[in-house]
């Protein structure tokens, strides 16, 4: 079974109310209980949330390591975190999916979120949609993965 990393950044621990207006009102369980109804069976969803910068570094060469495809949020990490971007950057040069998520369009809110240092390195990106950004990232690994 194949299993996909589902790396969430600071402050979306408080999705659902942080910001709902922003960011939506379901909470990561929410987020979770979507994503394993939309996953097919092979798959297992591994979904994680951290504040802590090291730990989602280590969580990406946990990925390499096991060879498992990431949807990541980085959050705020999103715009300034090179440390992130060299470990995202691991994930691809691997040969492994990364898909760059968010809840809202950066580009439509405040001009710091405009820049992105994970967007470069990673397969791609989905952003604006909220939950359903997360859904079609997991759509798109899973038939990546066939």
């Amino acid at each position: 079974m194949t299993s996909i990393l589902v790396l969430n950044g600071p402050n979306l621990g408080r999705l659902g109310s942080r910001e709902p207006d922003v960011y939506g009102t379901g909470n990561l369980e929410d987020l979770r209980v979507a994503l394993e109804s939309a996953s097919r069976s092979d798959h297992e969803i591994d979904l994680r949330q951290t504040n802590d910068e090291a730990t989602l570094i280590g969580w990406l060469h946990e990925a390499v390591d096991n060879g498992s495809p990431v949807i990541l949020n980085p959050a705020a990490f999103t715009h300034y975190s090179y440390a992130l971007r060299d470990a995202a950057a691991l994930v691809t040069k691997a040969g492994l999916i990364l898909v760059e998520v968010h809840l809202s369009n950066p580009h439509a809110r405040e001009e710091f979120r405009h820049t992105s240092v994970i967007s470069a390195v990673a397969t791609g990106v989905i952003a604006g949609f909220g939950f359903d950004s997360y859904l079609l990232a997991l759509e798109l690994v899973e038939r990546r993965l066939g």
